[in-house]
């Protein structure tokens, strides 16, 4: 019964940081992009990145940010994995972040796209 109880303490404070963000932040939601010049969709997230809690800088490199997948690997290692639980806090803004900045535009729908602008700082375009 002891180990159990461990057990479970254990996995308590290892998920911790994610049932934070959850209730803090709420979960990752998808919202459409599209790229100004090429017409080209994409998915951006708005929320908690659970993702990056669990595979870390996997998550940069599946989303195409090869250099920034690196960088989060070496800050990590450096850290000893704290940066990992930081950066699952605020990889999402900073992604999106970086699409709106390169000629990506929220394409979702008109509440998304205003929930999006809204949690992401951005001033509205009447």
């Amino acid at each position: 019964m002891e180990i159990l109880l461990i057990v479970a303490v254990c996995l308590f404070i290892l998920f911790l940081p994610m049932i934070i963000g959850l209730m803090v932040m709420g979960g990752q939601k998808p919202v459409v992009l599209i790229h100004s010049q090429s017409g080209m969709t994409s998915k951006g997230y708005i929320g908690y990145c659970w993702t990056y809690y669990i595979f870390g800088c996997l998550v940069p490199l599946f989303r195409g940010e090869i250099g920034i997948a690196l960088m989060h690997l070496a800050f990590t290692i450096i850290s000893f994995g704290l940066f990992q639980i930081v950066m699952s806090f605020l990889y999402n803004r900073q992604y999106m972040t970086r699409q709106l900045t390169s000629g990506w535009d929220l394409h979702d729908t008109a509440e998304m796209n205003d929930w999006a602008r809204i949690k992401l700082g951005m001033a509205k375009i009447i």
